[in-house]
């Protein structure tokens, strides 16, 4: 029996238990949400004007941009730290390959979460990476003070197979999610007109 690399309960096999693995997977999923939000706090709130007259500001120039928010950014975190973890998972599984070029930082989690299965029974080091995954969700939620974000259900898949019979599959998405991939049928749904269409052929409620 081996043992889980992050919460080292046993496992059958692997290096990830299951309820780990989901997560993972479910943290790879925020992560890019949430550094859409550490942007937005990058820029401090502006004080109002009896707080200017209450203060005295430091000397010398005051930065316009929030410099915690920087270093979490930007200081071998978030992006940095993916795209290190993206590099090594494929060096051990394809070292023929070379490394991946930095790419975008979404991009790095939607393929790591694409690689989970492979990861969690195959990967040494996964114990290790879901750890640093947790540790920059919660740095980061230490800055936006959000709770954790939920999926919001749309309703039901209503893509058509060719015997024209509706999928009907439930189907959600993230928060400022604009593609999505149904799990049951895998069709794709990007962009605003394309959830107008989902929401237009919803079954109706009967009176």
């Amino acid at each position: 029996m081996n043992q889980c690399g992050l919460c080292e309960r046993g496992i059958e096999r692997g290096y990830l238990c299951h309820r780990d693995i989901l997560a993972l997977t479910e943290r790879l999923g925020q992560l890019p949400l949430l550094h859409d939000e550490l942007v937005h706090f990058l820029v401090p709130r502006r004080s109002g004007f009896s707080d200017i007259v209450a203060t005295k500001s430091a000397p010398g120039p005051r930065s316009p941009l929030n410099e915690d928010v920087l270093d979490e950014m930007n200081s071998g975190n978030m992006a940095a730290v993916v795209h290190s973890w993206r590099v090594d998972v494929q060096r051990v599984r394809w070292p023929q390959h070379s490394a991946p070029p930095p790419g975008e930082f979404a991009a790095d989690c939607r393929w790591l979460g694409m690689e989970l299965e492979w990861i969690a029974e195959e990967y040494p080091a996964a114990g290790d990476l879901a750890r640093e995954v947790r540790e920059l969700e919660t740095q980061a939620r230490s800055i936006v003070g959000d709770p954790a974000p939920r999926p919001q259900r749309l309703g039901t898949c209503v893509a058509v197979d060719e015997s024209g019979v509706v999928c009907g599959a439930a189907i959600s998405r993230m928060p400022g999610e604009t593609r999505l991939v149904c799990r049951w049928c895998g069709f794709v749904y990007e962009g605003g007109r394309a959830f107008l269409v989902l929401q237009h052929f919803q079954p109706k409620e009967s009176a």
